[in-house]
């Protein structure tokens, strides 16, 4: 009886007859950090000038970010004359314009009480260097001053929707075309402030100012990241970073050199003008040109980087070119922040970010009214010391950032800075409390000189993390969204930012009542970010995602390296495409098949016809 057998080696036919097609060689335009980019030179002189490009704004965007700490500073104030017998006090002032510095407006009526302003006039006195400021112009004080909480939320508020809105139009329209219309209108409301008449009209306009400085932040940031291969992207962002703080530091110069808040103003917006040049010399961002598949204006944006890199674009050996080429005849293909809602992986990431970027803004307060010494807070010296203090915390946590992300990646130092906020939260809340209670019960004085020491240690602590914090989600969620919605995702974060820095006037404007909640509510929050953050991938030396599918293949991986080589260390692997056509069968199933096969040779020499 003859015996068929079935071949078991590589050209076996796979069963029920499908045919496995032949794995097609992966495509090297979406490899941007992998192909293209190397191809064109990498960081190059091209992506070089265009970096220093995006650092020159930042000064000045520095210069606007903290112009309300001197436009809208509450000033030394001293009742002329009074209905009450008052006695000539200054006004008990907290607060800074951005939400850092605390915020309280009250007038003492020389007995220790609380009162309502019954002045029929009031000598004002700026403290920030400037002779006059808008507060002084227009007498914002008594029941006037909650004009000055509306014009601080007007500046954030538009902010907000700016982050929100031209986020969405720089994945639509591209980020050139966004950066240079919110310049272009950034000028006009800008200067157009500079000439209120009144403080309804400085508001209106500031709002559409904050609205306008936001697109050219976001755009310039997210173009400083896709110019980057992954090895530069942390430290030229760093760098962005410190310039926007000597901006910061630079303003008390400033506003004592224009001595007017109209001329400063006008000084901190008219440096946009060199931006204008930004129409010819900064072109679209080749990785959102290809993530779109604009391929016809990719190929020339290529051959432009490819002269300015000394690169030879007739030696094709990668064959990105003709790969290029092939590619042409496809239609643009855009995607809008909403798909983000489909995902598993990509919405999930953002949000985690969102709810980091919101909580160390708005504990950041909290912990800045506590270090300023509300009885300390008069003249120009004692306002330049809590200026400059909190100016050189944040320089101080940009200077951290860069050991702690190299050693710990970017998910590692962003736990290790929201630990120690959450830490330096608790023990500002809870040990000083012990300390008054279970201690040195009968010695008043020591007791509160240790409180207030322990109370700015714990505040100055938490300031440098939460900035820390803060800065590290941002650029977090630049990395984690892929180029397709990286405007969408990024506005997003930052506007949870602005509603973090949104709390510091709310506050102000309910006279500080509730602030101890305040402060432990974001307190929770610290600690739910903690275990949020342990669900985010690490991004270190990782390509950016330029589709929504390479968005959601990032891997989460454990804090811990493996233990022992070929250790599997990611806890959810990437994506993959297997081919199984050339995997064999077990040897179970080929007895089975040799078996079946047998028995239907032998019914056909005998004439059987099988079922």
């Amino acid at each position: 009886m003859a015996v068929a057998r079935l071949e078991t080696g590589d050209h076996r036919q796979p069963e029920n007859g499908f045919v496995a097609p032949e794995p097609s060689p992966p495509k090297l335009l979406p490899q941007i950090d992998g192909s293209v980019l190397p191809f064109l030179g990498g960081f190059g002189k091209y992506q070089r000038e265009l970096i220093v490009l995006t650092w020159i704004p930042a000064l000045f965007i520095g210069f606007s970010q903290f112009s309300d700490y001197f436009l809208l500073a509450q000033p030394n104030s001293t009742c002329v004359h009074g209905e009450a017998n008052w006695t000539a006090g200054p006004l008990s002032v907290t607060g800074d314009a951005n939400g850092s510095m605390p915020g309280r407006y009250v007038y003492s009526d020389g007995t220790g009480n609380d009162t309502q302003c019954m002045c029929a006039g009031w000598k004002l006195e700026s403290q920030t260097g400037l002779v006059q400021n808008v507060v002084t112009k227009w007498n914002l004080v008594c029941s006037s001053a909650q004009n000055v909480h509306i014009a601080k939320f007007s500046l954030l508020v538009g902010s907000i929707f700016g982050y929100l809105v031209m986020g969405v139009l720089a994945d639509w329209f591209g980020r050139q075309p966004v950066l240079i219309i919110s310049l272009l209108f950034m000028l006009v409301f800008g200067l157009t402030v500079a000439f209120s008449v009144n403080v309804s009209m400085f508001s209106t306009l500031r709002f559409f100012e904050g609205f306008c400085l936001a697109g050219v932040t976001l755009s310039l940031y997210v173009m400083r990241i896709e110019l980057c291969l992954p090895d530069k992207r942390f430290s030229m962002t760093v760098a962005a970073s410190f310039v926007v703080l000597a901006g910061q530091l630079l303003m008390p110069g400033l506003a004592a050199l224009c001595r007017d808040w109209q001329v400063l103003q006008a000084v901190i917006i008219c440096p946009f003008v060199l931006m204008l040049s930004y129409i010819w010399i900064f072109p679209e961002s080749l990785r959102w040109l290809l993530s779109t598949q604009q391929y016809h204006r990719s190929k020339g944006l290529m051959y432009r980087i490819g002269r300015k890199n000394k690169v030879d674009m007739e030696v094709d050996t990668t064959g990105i070119l003709l790969e290029l080429e092939r590619e042409l005849p496809r239609k643009p293909k855009r995607t809008c922040i909403i798909k983000m809602v489909g995902t598993r992986n990509l919405w999930k990431n953002i949000v985690v970010l969102c709810v980091n970027s919101l909580t160390g803004y708005g504990i950041h307060h909290c912990f800045a009214r506590s270090m300023m010494d509300p009885e300390a807070r008069e003249g120009f010296h004692s306002f330049l010391a809590d200026y400059f203090t909190m100016a050189g915390i944040a320089v101080a946590s940009c200077l951290a950032l860069c050991p702690a992300v190299a050693l710990l990646g970017r998910r590692g130092g962003l736990l290790v800075f929201m630990i120690v906020t959450a830490l330096a939260s608790l023990l500002q809340l809870g040990l000083l409390n012990l300390i008054g209670k279970y201690s040195l019960r009968h010695d008043i004085e020591l007791r509160d000189t240790l409180n207030k020491k322990f109370s700015v240690a714990f505040s100055i602590i938490g300031m440098f993390s939460s900035h820390a914090v803060s800065s590290l989600s941002i650029f977090f969620c630049a990395e984690i969204t892929p180029t397709v919605i990286r405007g969408g995702g990024l506005g997003l974060v930052l506007a949870s930012a602005g509603f973090g820095m949104l709390t510091a006037p709310i506050m102000e404007l309910h006279n500080q009542k509730g602030y101890f909640l305040h402060h432990v509510i974001f307190a929770c929050c610290t600690l739910i970010c903690i275990i949020c953050i342990l669900l985010l991938p690490e991004t270190r030396r990782q390509p950016l995602p330029e589709s929504l599918a390479d968005g959601e293949s990032y891997a989460r991986q454990p804090l811990l390296p493996p233990k022992r080589l070929g250790e599997q260390h990611l806890l959810l692997t990437r994506a993959e495409t297997r081919d199984y056509s050339r995997v064999h069968d077990t040897p179970v199933r080929q007895a089975i098949t040799s078996e079946a096969s047998a028995c239907e040779g032998s019914a056909a020499t005998n004439g059987v016809k099988l079922p």
